[in-house]
């Protein structure tokens, strides 16, 4: 199979639920939302994260690539910051500081990259159907907890 890839940019302006809709869009023409809705949902998910993430802490638009290799659909999102996310555990009190979080606990693996005049967060997600070759693996390493891959 040959890759298939899609490319939007979201300016702040237009926000999350543009991104939402356009990944929702391409997951259908994979079959991803009938074949797959739980990894589907995850996808959408990740993308709502990463989006907001290039707004708010970036203050920047959100440039959303997804590419699907026939084993894996890529997501990735950069933006105009060159400064690399760092995992934190949030407070109990904190309305932020989740994302990484949840982006770990969604993909099956993700990656961060800084460029010249910015960086590319990716995740990637394997349908269920597809045995993940790095299950579990992720910018930090191998799961340890004992959670599922989705």
């Amino acid at each position: 199979m040959r890759a298939k890839g899609w490319a939007k940019t979201f300016p702040v302006h237009r926000g999350v639920r543009e991104a939402r809709r356009w990944t929702g869009e391409h997951l259908d023409s994979l079959r991803w939302t009938r074949d797959a809705p739980d990894t589907a949902h995850s996808v959408l998910l990740a993308v709502s994260e990463l989006v907001t993430n290039a707004h708010v802490h970036a203050h920047s638009s959100a440039h959303l690539v997804l590419t699907w290799d026939g084993q894996c659909l890529h997501v990735s999102v950069a933006d105009s910051d060159p400064c690399l996310p760092a995992p934190r555990e949030p407070s109990r009190e904190a309305t932020s500081g989740r994302g990484l979080a949840i982006i770990d606990a969604l993909a099956d693996a993700w990656d961060a990259h800084s460029f010249h005049g910015g960086k590319t967060i990716t995740a990637c997600f394997h349908p269920p159907a597809t045995a993940a070759p790095h299950a579990g693996a992720n910018h930090f390493g191998p799961r340890t907890d004992g959670a599922a891959d989705g």
